[in-house]
């Protein structure tokens, strides 16, 4: 049983910058690809980012690719989500998620949650 606890969430101004971590304990975390998720105020949760046990492949949806970056360190059983210029429209609960196997953009491809982490981006 993996446990997923996130941080690193808050209110930043447009244009600025966050970065959220996910903590893992309870499993092999080297042995799981991890993701970033995310759900906005009456939306369907979305995915953000993935990255591979190995960290040697990443995804990224096309609303993020070029301002978050998405990394892990395997000492730490942590994985980080870099958001730099931040738009109001990233204002969402973000998730991460592990699963055993390879990285998915897929939610219901993941088996194990955090709690999620608010991040609000004001205008």
């Amino acid at each position: 049983q993996v446990q997923l606890v996130e941080s690193g969430g808050g209110l930043v101004q447009a244009g600025g910058s966050l970065r959220l971590s996910c903590a893992a304990s309870g499993g092999i975390f080297n042995e799981h690809a991890m993701g970033w998720f995310r759900q906005a105020p009456g939306k369907e949760r979305e995915f953000v980012a993935t990255i591979s046990w190995s960290g040697g492949k990443t995804y990224y949806d096309d609303s993020v690719e070029g301002r978050f970056t998405i990394s892990r360190d395997n000492t730490k059983n942590t994985v980080y989500l870099q958001m730099n210029s931040l738009k109001p429209e990233d204002t969402a609960v973000y998730y991460c998620a592990a699963r055993f196997g390879p990285t998915s953009t897929s939610l219901v491809k993941y088996d194990y949650w955090g709690q999620g982490t608010q991040v609000t981006v004001s205008s």
